[in-house]
């Protein structure tokens, strides 16, 4: 990824959890797809090449111009959907490797709670047998010492 692609991909995450508002295009506030384009576009490259012209919610064109499709195309590269595609599975391939490395450093994780369980109970019954025999008067041998001797 180049650093101009890591820096796009940075801010649209910076996006997340914008509320959607048709024509909006301000983060913390609120955009639409468009928008969030418009809005990584200014913190990215700097002022917006031209202004977004009006557009219906659902995107249907009134005229036979497609002007936001020409707009796009004036300002950004149009990739080879081929390319896209390899451009795709290689980030499903990474995201899966991912997976797999937090899975595997979680795994263990049971196995840890398991043995912390465990000392737990150890700790806890020695515990109790410490306050018990703190408790019997100096001298007393228990039932158990006498067992073990």
């Amino acid at each position: 990824m180049t650093p101009l692609q890591a820096a796009v991909v940075a801010e649209a995450r910076t996006w997340i959890g914008v509320s959607y508002r048709h024509q909006a295009s301000l983060k913390g506030v609120a955009c639409d797809c468009l928008g969030l384009v418009r809005g990584v576009w200014r913190e990215v490259i700097g002022e917006e090449p031209e202004a977004a012209p009006a557009y219906r919610a659902d995107w249907a064109e009134t005229g036979t111009e497609e002007t936001l499709l020409a707009a796009a195309r004036r300002h950004l590269v149009e990739l080879d959907p081929a390319t896209v595609d390899v451009a795709f599975e290689a980030a499903k391939a990474n995201l899966a490797r991912v997976v797999r490395q937090v899975k595997g450093t979680f795994s263990g994780s049971d196995t840890y709670a398991a043995q912390i369980a465990q000392a737990r109970v150890v700790l806890a019954a020695a515990q109790a047998d410490l306050r018990r025999r703190q408790g019997a008067p100096e001298g007393v041998v228990s039932g158990e010492e006498l067992a073990h001797a």
